[in-house]
């Protein structure tokens, strides 16, 4: 065993935590969660244990060792499943299953919002949070969570009184008018905020609202609110669901890899990942997709549906990004630390000519090229960068490039196991796929195409199944839905009497609509009496 590696051994604690197995190179090969991390870390290196085979193959691959330390073992579980799915080590790939990974469900905006676990996110409007590896650790979760802000996990028919779970503190009691949808939502806003990692942010509201409370006397509320702070407090001491304020990312490794190798001054805290998708021209979408912290963040997602169907891409992309820097959009959303373009050479090439055009030439750019996962940058003017940047204090070969305002160590490269190529005004980084880098990249990309698949299949039904009222003058939205609603299908408006169209849509509009559908019921009938 190396010297620093038996070195690392002594200083382990006592504390639960995540430790991460690393080979020679620094890759890391296995993440797992310890209830206390001196001694479960330690097993690995006792001679007398009785290993499997995949575990000895681990063990003789192990060069060095780190770890994380959280508050509880929950916490540790949470924190493996995040880690996993970031890094997604070939050990323990081992021990994957085939089920797909849980997604936390909230239909905010219905009215009578629910909380469920599902597999299957769908864009049917709700607000989704994951994926999680663990369903079991995100069970857990939510039933702490539950306890201080109630929630409904499902609607009965026609249920009036309020359920068992409401007389159990666990639900809001919609059915009987205990609690009013507006105060239920803003409940569901705090529980939300939780699992966003904003706890911090939270506590610091329930104090106020107690304070107050209990100045204008009013005590039932007062205790209610002390009650929630106090188990809220309390809920480190069994599960922190991914407290993202409290998480170091200084110790992610893929974001450590992104900063030394592009010369960033600060860990990228927001990525957003862009791509386009359409065919052959119709229904161009383009999609927005938000990591933060190195983890999914799809309350951020957003989604374009450009102006005008165009069958070019540096097109579409040049629209999009000229639209997401808008005055309006980045008072709204704020500014990334970093945008991953899904494309090569031309489409960083448009989304720059966008930005510069917005006037935000400080942002920093890059691309992800689909054959080789090859990372993009543009070449431009040669700008001045300090070495302390880059973690590079022996000052390393370095070259910059003021186009993307990154500014590329070729050292970095060169350890990670790459190597560049250069056109004349682009940098092709050429990183191993197995490297913590490419990965967190390839799954930004990975979800941004999915997201913009998503969005266009969805415009691409609706002009498919969109109805030949559709084209004619003067029948709107509200019209279609009125002759719909009344006739039951476009059938049955079409045998639908004059008098009958008036009564519903007035004279006017029934006059126009017969003279547009009598030309399809002669075609009609003359196939039918072509058949006949």
């Amino acid at each position: 065993m190396k010297d620093v590696l038996q070195h690392k051994l002594a200083e382990l604690p006592k504390n639960p935590g995540v430790y991460f197995h690393k080979d020679a190179s620094g890759q890391i090969i296995y993440v797992g969660k310890a209830a206390v991390l001196r001694n479960r870390v330690r097993q690995y290196f006792q001679a007398s244990r009785n290993r499997d085979p995949k575990t000895e193959a681990l063990v003789a691959e192990i060069a060095d060792t780190d770890w994380m330390e959280v508050e509880s073992e929950l916490e540790a579980l949470f924190l493996e499943a995040e880690m996993i799915r970031r890094y997604m080590p070939r050990y323990n790939i081992l021990l994957r299953d085939d089920k797909a990974m849980s997604y936390i469900r909230i239909d905010y905006d219905s009215d009578y919002p629910t909380v469920t676990l599902t597999r299957r996110p769908l864009d049917d409007g709700a607000r989704y949070y994951g994926p999680y590896f663990s369903a079991y650790a995100v069970k857990q979760a939510l039933k702490y969570l539950r306890r201080i802000f109630p929630y409904a996990t499902r609607r009965m028919p026609n249920q009036k009184r309020a359920t068992l779970h409401y007389h159990l503190g666990l639900d809001p009691g919609l059915e009987e008018g205990k609690t009013s949808l507006e105060a239920y939502r803003a409940n569901l806003r705090r529980l939300i905020s939780v699992i966003e990692g904003k706890k911090a942010h939270i506590i610091r509201d329930l104090e106020r609202e107690m304070t107050q409370a209990a100045k204008l006397e009013q005590f039932e509320q007062a205790a209610k609110l002390r009650n929630q702070l106090q188990a809220l407090q309390n809920l480190g001491r069994q599960v922190i669901f991914s407290d993202k304020e409290f998480l170091d990312i200084s110790k992610d490794h893929a974001l450590t890899e992104l900063v030394d190798l592009l010369g960033l001054e600060v860990y990228p805290k927001r990525i957003e990942g862009y791509d386009i998708s359409h065919q052959q021209g119709t229904d161009v979408v383009a999609s927005m997709v938000v990591f933060t912290n190195g983890v999914s963040d799809k309350g951020e997602y957003r989604k374009f549906k450009t102006k005008r169907d165009h069958n070019n891409d540096f097109y579409n992309m040049h629209e999009t990004i000229r639209r997401r820097l808008s005055d309006k959009n980045v008072k709204a959303w704020g500014k990334p630390s970093l945008f991953l373009i899904d494309g090569g050479k031309g489409q960083l090439d448009a989304a720059l000519r966008a930005r510069d055009e917005a006037g935000h030439v400080a942002l920093c750019f890059i691309g992800l090229a689909k054959r080789e996962e090859q990372i993009v940058i543009k070449r431009g003017q040669r700008t001045s960068f300090s070495a302390e940047a880059t973690n590079d204090k022996e000052g390393s070969q370095q070259s910059s490039w003021g186009g993307s305002n990154v500014s590329l160590n070729l050292e970095i490269v060169q350890r990670l196991g790459g190597y560049t190529t250069e056109t004349e005004d682009f940098i092709l980084i050429n990183l191993p796929h197995s490297t913590n880098l490419i990965k967190l990249l390839q799954r930004i990309r990975d979800e941004s195409h999915r997201f913009a698949v998503s969005y266009h299949s969805t415009l691409k039904r609706q002009r498919v199944s969109s109805s030949m009222l559709d084209d004619i003058p003067t029948i709107g939205p509200s019209t279609r839905k009125k002759l719909l609603k009344t006739f039951g299908s476009v059938r049955g408006i079409m045998q639908a009497r004059d008098f009958e169209l008036e009564r519903v849509i007035g004279q006017k509009k029934a006059t126009i609509l017969q003279q547009y559908l009598r030309p399809i019921k002669r075609e009609q009938k003359s196939q039918v009496k072509t058949s006949d």
